[in-house]
């Protein structure tokens, strides 16, 4: 029984390593996002296919005219980069110019005539090189397979690049969002310990008046 759950386990990772993409089901209503974290300057590719559910059959058909999708992307600073309307199936291209999580959001945009309906949406999110069509470059360059080998790798390295170039800035952000943290600590234990320095000081001047108040010298005159 271990070393079946085991297999199912390890077919699960095989398929999430070289699995070309994911479905997610939505109702017409709903609307579905994904967070990508991308480096700066870096090419998206996003390709998807809603699928339209036939109770008929009880599975999914290849949606009608009628049904499309509203994809949004909007960057880190919550600035769109893109928002419109797409066929039912296609592939959106885009470039990140911030470093951070993107936000992509995927909605029908089906009117009440199918209304209820729910959809399957396939959706591949391609990042960097993985998003080059290698085939069309060399036909449009006229790259030989050496040359395009060899653009390939040099793509690849960039890439590397970039990746490192965006761990070093989110270690830089949290190291700094982590001293903040920190100085505010410090300024709120020093300033909890000033009121409570002050209120103690207050207190024990109100009861040195009080006592000397009560304090009935030999003349008679009292404070």
């Amino acid at each position: 029984m271990l070393k079946q759950g085991g297999s199912i386990l390890l077919l699960f990772c095989i398929l999430i390593e070289y699995g070309s993409g994911l479905y997610f089901h939505i109702g017409e209503t709903e609307r579905k996002c994904f967070l990508e974290e991308i480096p700066d300057e870096t090419k998206v590719l996003v390709h998807y296919k809603v699928e339209l559910y036939d109770p008929r059959s009880d599975g999914f058909m290849p949606s009608s005219p009628g049904i499309g999708m509203h994809v949004e992307v909007r960057d880190p600073d919550d600035t769109p980069i893109l928002s419109r309307v797409y066929s039912s199936e296609g592939r959106i291209a885009f470039t990140s110019h911030t470093p951070g999580e993107h936000v992509i959001c995927l909605y029908s945009n089906s009117t009440a005539w199918f209304s209820g309906v729910q959809l399957r949406v396939h959706l591949d999110i391609q990042v960097g090189e993985q998003a080059i069509d290698y085939a069309n470059v060399a036909q449009k360059e006229k790259l030989s397979e050496l040359q395009l080998r060899i653009r390939q790798l040099v793509d690849q390295v960039e890439q590397i690049t970039k990746e490192q170039n965006y761990q070093r800035y989110r270690e830089e952000r949290f190291r700094q969002t982590s001293e903040s943290t920190h100085r505010r600590v410090v300024w709120w234990s020093l300033s909890q310990t000033v009121i409570l320095l002050i209120m103690v000081c207050i207190t024990g001047s109100l009861n040195l008046v009080r006592y000397l108040s009560t304090m009935t010298y030999a003349d008679g005159y009292q404070l």
